[in-house]
């Protein structure tokens, strides 16, 4: 599945250089947004959102886990559970993200896309504890995809789980960890959004 949202294909090639250099400590990490990107552009077209928006939305799935870069390795190549401090570092990377990106005035949008992408809708994410549409729409989308890879990915810890246990998973947490238009916009398209699994 590939995104056609109309990014500027120098930009876009910008977009990838910066993401490789993620890939580059984590391999996991770098197709890991790929995926979560091309799933965001999707439900955002599904959405009937503007084209401005969904670009915005795939640049931003992209660049969602940026802030990794600042994650010491020793918590990032991880190949069991994160402890309780681990995992106090791991929560950091939005900020991180945001932070990066928040150099420049014109990423300014994108960076509240990273940095609320791991919020819920019911207000108990992080790292502010937003909650239904305070958290940027962007976002939102990319919770979904972000959760449905994750799940849907062989991890060095874990295989990776069935399609339709994570099908289960997003429809179990609508409304508690997503926001339900979102979630149903992925399960009418389930089967398209998920082929690059099969």
């Amino acid at each position: 599945m590939n995104c056609d949202c109309g990014i500027n294909f120098e930009y876009h090639e910008f977009v990838e250089c910066i993401t490789s250099a993620l890939d580059a400590r984590d391999p996991y990490t770098g197709k890991h947004s790929e995926r979560v990107s091309d799933m965001a552009c999707m439900i955002s077209e599904l959405m009937g959102l503007s084209e401005d928006e969904t670009r915005e939305i795939h640049i931003a799935g992209h660049l969602h886990d940026i802030g990794k870069i600042g994650i010491p390795d020793k918590v990032l190549l991880k190949e069991s559970g994160l402890d309780d401090e681990e995992w106090k570092l791991m929560k950091q990377h939005p900020q991180i993200g945001a932070d990066i990106l928040s150099k420049s005035p014109h990423f300014a949008r994108l960076a509240a896309i990273i940095l609320h992408h791991h919020e819920r809708w019911d207000g108990k994410g992080y790292p502010f504890g937003a909650k239904g549409e305070e958290i940027p729409i962007g976002a939102r989308i990319i919770a979904v995809c972000d959760s449905i890879d994750a799940m849907a990915s062989k991890r060095a810890y874990r295989n990776a789980l069935p399609l339709s246990v994570c099908k289960e998973e997003i429809e179990k947490n609508t409304g508690i960890m997503y926001d339900p238009e979102v979630v149903k916009i992925a399960l009418e398209n389930w089967d398209k959004l998920v082929e690059v699994y099969k």
